[in-house]
C-alpha cells in the first residue's frame, strides 16, 4: 500500500491516498485496507478519551498543545540552526545514523516491532518491522523507505512531546511538533491520560494486522513474559521463560507453550526480515525490558508533575513548596496519592521475577551499564542482574534524569520522603516486600553519592 503526503496545519504527514503510479491497489481499496485496520490499532492503545482523567491536559496550568517545549530535540534543533550541528543524510537511512549519533543513541538499542500498531501501519510488516531506537530521554523511529522519522523526547514540563523530522535532503532539517492526532492514542488511558508512550502486545497474524478477536496486553515490568512481545522481534535467550515475540498466529487459536517455546530463545533474526533494511539485524531482549520500563516510568513521572501541578494550581504562593507552608491535610493527601504510583514504580513494585537467566544479542545492556553513575564502590543503579530480576539494584536509574528532577517542588518532597521511610522499613507495606535489607542498604548508600540533589535528611 502507497502512503501519499497530506499538508495539514501540523506539517506533511502521511495519509493512504491517489497513487500515481500505475499498477498499484485502487485508492478506495487502500482506504478500505486503512479503514478495517484502524479499530485493531485503536482497541491496543485508545481505551477512554483522555477527558476520562482528572486532568485535563489542554487547561491551566498545563495548556499541552500550546505550551512551549523544552527538551533535547529543541535543544538539538537550536544547534542546528546555529550551525555547530549538522545532520548528514544517508543515501539509504536518511537522517536516522545522523540523528542517533547527535542524540547520543546508540544503534544496540534497536528493538523491532512487526505488528500494523502505529501512524505508519502501511509500512510495516513481518518483513518490513519498525525499528525503534532509545536512550534516557528519546526514543526514535524508523520505518525503511519512509518520507519521516517519528521521535517522542521526555520533556521535563509536558511529558512526552512528537515530532517528525522529514527524510528529504535539506541544509537544515527541521523537526515538526505533532499534537492531535498524536493524542488520539499517545493521551488515552494505557498511559493514565497523559501524553506517554505505551508498549502493546498483540497476536499478530501474517500480515502484521493484531488479530482484534484476541486480547492484547499492555507490557511493563509487572507482565508475565508469557504476555509480551507479541508483534516484535526478540532476539536473545529466556530459557524456559517463553513469551509471544517472533509469533505469527493463525486463526483464533492462542499458540500453546511448546508453539511459544520454538519462536522464544532465538539469536538470529536474519530469515524473519530482510536485514539490510535497518542499522543492525537486533532486536536485543534486555533492551526491549529496559525500553519497557523506562516507557512507563516516563508515563508515571508525568501523572506526578501534571496531578500536583493541578493540585496546587490557583493556591497561594507560599504552598505550593514544602508541607511547612501550610497546605491543608486533604491537599497532601493528594499529592501523595499522585506520586505514589511513580514512588512504586521507581522501586520496581510488581517486577515478575525471572526464572531462568536473560541474554541479549547485542552490547546494549554492556553499554548501558558502563553509564553509571558509581558510588566509591563501583555500584550502579545501571548494573543489570539478568537472572533473578531485570537491574542488582531495584531503584529506577530515572531518578537521574531531567523528568525526575524537574518534578514540581512538592511532587519531590513527597517522593524522597516516601523512599526515606520506605528504604528505612518505616512503612512495612506489602508492595516493597521484595526489597531486601541489603537491597534497601544499597540504594541508600548509591543515592547518597550519586544524587546531589538529596534533601539534607537523606545524608
Amino acid at each position: 500500500m502507497h502512503t501519499r503526503i497530506a499538508n495539514t496545519p501540523e506539517g506533511r504527514i502521511p495519509c493512504p491516498g491517489p497513487d500515481p503510479r500505475p499498477g498499484r491497489p485502487h485508492a478506495a481499496k487502500r482506504k478500505g485496507e486503512f479503514l478495517r485496520a484502524l479499530p485493531g490499532i485503536l482497541a491496543v492503545v485508545l481505551l477512554f478519551s483522555a477527558r476520562a482523567f482528572a486532568v485535563d491536559i489542554e487547561r491551566d496550568p498545563i495548556n499541552y498543545s500550546q505550551a512551549k517545549d523544552a527538551n533535547v530535540i529543541t535543544r538539538l534543533e537550536e544547534k542546528i540552526l546555529a550551525g555547530t550541528v549538522v545532520l548528514q543524510h544517508d543515501e539509504q537511512f536518511g537522517y536516522l545514523p545522523a540523528l542517533l549519533k547527535a542524540l547520543g543513541v546508540s544503534t544496540s538499542s534497536q528493538t523491532l516491532v512487526f505488528s500494523k500498531t502505529s501512524l505508519q501501519l502501511d509500512r510495516i510488516g513481518p518483513r518490513t518491522p519498525r525499528a525503534i531506537y532509545f536512550n534516557d530521554d528519546v526514543f526514535v523511529g524508523y520505518c525503511h523507505r519512509s518520507e519521516m522519522l517519528e521521535i517522542t523526547a521526555a520533556d521535563p514540563k509536558l511529558g512526552a512531546v512528537f515530532y517528525a523530522l522529514d527524510q528529504d535532503t535539506r541544509d537544515k532539517p527541521k523537526f515538526r511538533r505533532q499534537t492531535n492526532r498524536c493524542l488520539l492514542c499517545h493521551a488515552s488511558s494505557s498511559s493514565m491520560g497523559m501524553p506517554g508512550n505505551v508498549l502493546t502486545s498483540v497476536y499478530p497474524e501474517s500480515d502484521g494486522q493484531p488479530n482484534r478477536s484476541m486480547d492484547f496486553f499492555r507490557v511493563d515490568h509487572s507482565t508475565p513474559f508469557q504476555r509480551r512481545w507479541g508483534g516484535w522481534y526478540v532476539s536473545g535467550t529466556t530459557g524456559g521463560q517463553v513469551h509471544l515475540g517472533n509469533m505469527i498466529v493463525k486463526g483464533m487459536r492462542v499458540p500453546d507453550e511448546k508453539e511459544l517455546a520454538a519462536t522464544s530463545n532465538l539469536v538470529n533474526l536474519e530469515d524473519r526480515f530482510r536485514p539490510k533494511i535497518h542499522l543492525t539485524p537486533h532486536s536485543d531482549v534486555v533492551a526491549l525490558m529496559v525500553m519497557e520500563h523506562q516507557a512507563e516510568m516516563h508515563n508515571r513521572l508525568t501523572r506526578a508533575n501534571f496531578s500536583v501541578r493541578e493540585i496546587l494550581f490557583g493556591q497561594p504562593a507560599g504552598n505550593t513548596a514544602a508541607p511547612d507552608k501550610g497546605r491543608s491535610a486533604e491537599t497532601e493527601r493528594r499529592i501523595r496519592d499522585a506520586c505514589e504510583p511513580a514512588v512504586r514504580y521507581l522501586l520496581f513494585s510488581g517486577e515478575i521475577p525471572l526464572t531462568d537467566p536473560v541474554k541479549g544479542t547485542t552490547p546494549f545492556a554492556r553499554e548501558f551499564a558502563a553509564r553509571g553513575p558509581r558510588d566509591s564502590k563501583g555500584r550502579s543503579l545501571r548494573e543489570f542482574d539478568l537472572e533473578r530480576r531485570l537491574f542488582k539494584y531495584p531503584c529506577s536509574y530515572m531518578i537521574y534524569s531531567e523528568m525526575f528532577d524537574t518534578l514540581p517542588e512538592a511532587a519531590l518532597e513527597c517522593i524522597y520522603r516516601r523512599l526515606w521511610d520506605i528504604l528505612h522499613a518505616k512503612s512495612g507495606e506489602a508492595a516493597f516486600e521484595h526489597l531486601s535489607e541489603s537491597d534497601r542498604q544499597a540504594i541508600i548508600g548509591i543515592l547518597r553519592e550519586t544524587k546531589p540533589t538529596l534533601p539534607a535528611y537523606w545524608k
